[in-house]
């Protein structure tokens, strides 16, 4: 009598697979966990200094795209392009993004099935002093050798019944969607700090400029004092006091080169170079670049959609979101599926592939978590902290970000009010020195009388350059809170 050939029979009929399959679909169209909503946050319909940096008078205007390129400097622009290219800040946000980019596919490929393909052969030599050996070789034609041959096609699937690998997706893709806003926003502060810097190094070069020219005037003042002491028509006060007003503007000198030096190496840094390497380019002193017309300002609530900061901050708020439904998720049960299809044998005579030595086996798995509710709890109400986190957190970036604004055009509106008085007290300064210079040769007022114009002038031209400076960073400043630069990136060659 002939043994059965042994068949694999299905654990689960057929017409009662497609009937749990058909419902695990329905429910999987369904995430628990709450949906995310944009949160609502009130905002002003116009800036308080709006009005005023509208009406800004200037010689040039810029589009907020490429906003550096409105203050009509080459040489700024060519380095912003070149921060655009070398910043090592935007390489490491780049990786960020691939990274974030990575998870996200990682997140859906769970939501897929899985399978893998596996071979082996295995050899072994069997003990007969062990007791399984004593009961084996006990078994008539028992061989000590043994091997077996075996390759298998095994897949599995998660069925996402409650919406928690869904949920984790979602988070992912908000992680990636916050990933590339920081990559924008550090686009917008590298471009920002270029032009910041640029601006810093100008305006030292022309307030070394105006001291290095102080310089020249009062060694012009003490050689005529010391002719006129020669002559007998000056005391040694006077000599004196000219050497030491000579020594005073000669001492403002070395600040100032320091200043400039550290101004230049930050250059360097921002364009990923050593310190150094552009430092020939900025040699030449060149004027201060006049603050651009800004245009199209928008209003508090465009910044929601223009500074990237603020989308990384809602971003993140809407994957917080999306955790408190994984982590609810972990309430409900786990379904999956697993199979497998392959061959096995002992015999290495191309008996792998025979139709007796094939093999299957299907698995329909349950997990859930029934006895750890107090911990899902824990976690869940941990991932509604973290959510509420988020939430005042983006609030508070929306507030600090129309503060940002409004401190930015204030300052650029009373910068420029200063500069306007400067000149108009450095104009009167000079003529004032000159009055005053040609009353001494004369002998009409003392010495004492130059040596305060003097300084007067050269603390007011300095006040001046500082300024007008101030005036850019300011414009700089405003351009950055606005959230300008980041769109334009195809643009940058």
């Amino acid at each position: 009598m002939q043994p059965k050939r042994f068949r694999p029979r299905s654990v689960i009929p057929l017409s009662s697979l497609a009937v749990a399959l058909t419902a695990l679909a329905a429910l999987a169209g369904c995430a628990v966990g709450p949906d995310y909503r944009e949160p609502d946050v009130p905002n002003a319909d116009r800036f308080l200094g709006q009005r005023a940096v509208e009406q800004r008078r200037a010689a040039t205007r810029a589009d907020i795209e490429v906003w550096w390129e409105g203050f009509a400097d080459p040489q700024l622009t060519r380095f912003v392009r070149l921060a655009l290219d070398q910043n090592l800040d935007l390489a490491a946000a780049s990786a960020r993004v691939a990274q974030a980019r990575a998870g996200l596919r990682s997140a859906t490929a769970a939501l897929l099935p899985s399978g893998g393909v596996s071979a082996q052969v295995a050899k072994q030599y069997q003990s007969v002093e062990t007791p399984l050996g004593r009961v084996l070789n006990a078994t008539p034609n028992y061989d000590r050798h043994g091997s077996l041959y075996e390759a298998d096609l095994t897949a599995s699937w998660e069925i996402d019944v409650f919406g928690g690998l869904r949920r984790e997706r979602e988070a992912s893709q908000a992680e990636y969607q916050a990933s590339e806003a920081g990559l924008a926003a550090t686009r917008v502060e590298a471009v920002a700090q270029v032009a910041d810097t640029y601006v810093t190094i100008r305006g030292l070069q022309v307030r070394l400029s105006i001291a290095r020219q102080q310089v020249d005037t009062q060694q012009k003042l003490v050689s005529t004092v010391r002719l006129l002491y020669g002559k007998g028509l000056a005391a040694a006060l006077e000599v004196q006091q000219a050497e030491g007003a000579l020594a005073q503007v000669e001492a403002t000198i070395p600040e100032l080169e320091s200043g400039l030096e550290a101004a230049q190496n930050a250059m360097d840094v921002l364009l990923g170079s050593p310190p150094g390497t552009y430092r020939a380019e900025l040699a030449e002193t060149k004027a201060i670049p006049a603050a651009p017309r800004i245009e199209a300002t928008g209003t508090p609530s465009d910044l929601l959609r223009r500074r990237p900061d603020l989308i990384v901050a809602e971003r993140r708020l809407a994957a917080s979101n999306a955790r408190i439904g994984a982590a609810i998720a972990e309430y409900y049960p786990k379904v999956s599926l697993s199979g497998l299809l392959g061959s096995a044998t002992t015999v290495a005579s191309g008996n792998l592939f025979s139709a007796g030595a094939s093999q299957a086996a299907g698995v329909a798995g349950l997990r859930w978590r029934l006895f750890d509710f107090g911990r899902i709890g824990a976690q869940i109400d941990q991932a509604k902290g973290q959510e509420a986190e988020a939430l005042a957190g983006y609030k508070l970036a929306v507030l600090r970000a129309s503060e940002d604004v409004e401190n930015a055009f204030t300052a650029l509106i009373k910068r420029e009010e200063q500069t306007k008085t400067l000149e108009r007290g450095e104009l009167a300064l000079r003529q004032a020195r000159n009055s005053s210079f040609a009353a001494y040769e004369k002998g009409v007022v003392r010495l004492i009388e130059v040596l305060l114009a003097d300084e007067n002038l050269l603390k007011t031209s300095d006040a001046k350059a500082q300024a007008e400076a101030q005036s850019a960073r300011a414009a700089i400043a405003a351009f950055r809170a606005l959230g300008g630069g980041w769109q334009a990136v195809a643009r940058a060659p």
